[in-house]
């Protein structure tokens, strides 16, 4: 990777995510280090060991941590299209790239490209976890816990010696830890801070083998759930995870010795009677039955788009879709297309205007559910629901 190439991706460590994470790995670090120099100083060979396997703890965090942000996961090319026209019909066409999506391929909103192969994005390297940077974000999520775990023995243990640290200087001869107040406080903190690492992102660590072993991102999964729920036609048969081969295989298309994965990011292993358009052909007919479930509604009373809107009353507040989609503006009068249903919340697109189009190409997200009323049809006929709460 070159040097101009890291310098213009740089921008995404101006963020909050990379800002906490590498704050976190700098505070257990540094007190584990000064701990650690004065706890089993570097006198003997086994001090010297056990500095350097947690140097080289810290050292493959950071490498992996900063490859998984520069890589970054993987983008669609602007405008991208398959080499046969006849292979469109089997792609979804993404208006905010103004191109289709290659099989594997979903559009991230914040990110704003289609990512290959995405599983979801992390706001603590700032980009989405995808085809390119899975591995070493997968390496990230496994170093760090095992740091964490040796630096907490080190802290714990200097932090015991500090407190009986009489009986070490006339009893013993191993060596004293002296603790201040700040480094006690900060060593203490620093406890706090791996214990807390090592059970949240051990657990998010497990999730991403368990992902990969499958060969089915997160998205991938939820897409399956809706198939495995969707009415087939009768010689469809059930669906399966086209590129479910076998869990060694899965592994060793993420795992490389090259550090680059097996595919290209356009065409995939796939099992026995499937080809590359099995799953995107199954996404088309989700969306098709998507659209036949929209309904169009009016918005009856303003919304700023506030993520707690407490002027909504308790009920809304309470009963808030628990995702990190965005909640979108929305004035008297606007029209939005719904396709998501909660008790107290809805989820569609707004139909903009010719002026707002100019602005933004599409919007989208949650509003409280008492800010529209579902439209009439040309006939004066209420798009029936039967009284009923519609369910995700």
């Amino acid at each position: 990777m070159g040097m101009l190439l890291l310098l213009k991706r740089g921008w995404r460590l101006i963020h909050w995510g990379p800002f906490l994470a590498l704050f976190v790995i700098f505070m257990i670090s540094s007190f584990a280090i000064i701990c650690d120099l004065m706890w089993w100083p570097l006198h003997s060979i086994g001090g010297i060991v056990n500095f350097c396997v947690f140097l080289t703890w810290v050292f493959l965090t950071l490498y992996n941590y900063f490859l998984a942000t520069f890589k970054g996961p993987g983008f669609v090319p602007l405008g991208w299209h398959p080499k046969k026209k006849s292979e469109y019909q089997y792609l979804q066409y993404c208006e905010m790239c103004q191109g289709y999506k290659s099989p594997r391929s979903h559009h991230c909103r914040k990110c704003d490209r289609c990512v290959m192969k995405m599983d979801h994005h992390c706001p603590w390297i700032n980009t989405c976890v995808g085809h390119m940077n899975h591995a070493n974000f997968s390496y990230f999520l496994f170093f760090a816990p095992c740091g964490c775990i040796h630096g907490f023995v080190i802290l714990v243990c200097s932090v015991y010696r500090a407190l009986n640290w009489h009986y070490y200087y006339y009893y013993t001869e191993e060596p004293v830890v002296f603790l201040g107040v700040v480094l006690f406080i900060g060593a203490m903190f620093a406890i706090g801070l791996s214990v807390g690492v090592v059970i949240a992102v051990g657990a998010l660590f497990f999730v991403q083998l368990r992902s990969i072993i499958k060969n089915e991102t997160g998205i991938e999964t939820w897409i399956m759930e809706k198939a495995r729920d969707r009415i087939r036609d009768p010689g469809e048969g059930e669906f399966k995870n086209p590129y479910y081969i076998s869990r060694f295989n899965h592994l060793r298309q993420v795992f490389t010795w090259t550090g680059r994965p097996v595919s290209d990011g356009f065409t995939w292993p796939v099992r026995k009677g499937c080809n590359q358009y099995t799953f995107t052909i199954e996404q088309i007919k989700q969306k098709a039955e998507k659209r036949e479930r929209t309904v169009m509604y009016t918005v009856v009373e303003k919304f700023g788009g506030s993520l707690i809107p407490i002027t909504f009353g308790c009920r809304v507040c309470c009963n808030m879709p628990c995702t990190d989609e965005p909640r979108i503006p929305i004035k008297k009068g606007d029209k939005v297309l719904v396709t998501r249903w909660k008790r107290r919340w809805l989820y569609g697109t707004k139909v903009l205007t010719d002026k707002e189009k100019k602005v933004a190409k599409r919007v989208r997200g949650w509003f409280p559910r008492q800010c529209a009323k579902e439209l009439y049809d040309s006939n004066d006929k209420h798009c029936e629901d039967n009284g009923k709460e519609k369910a995700e």
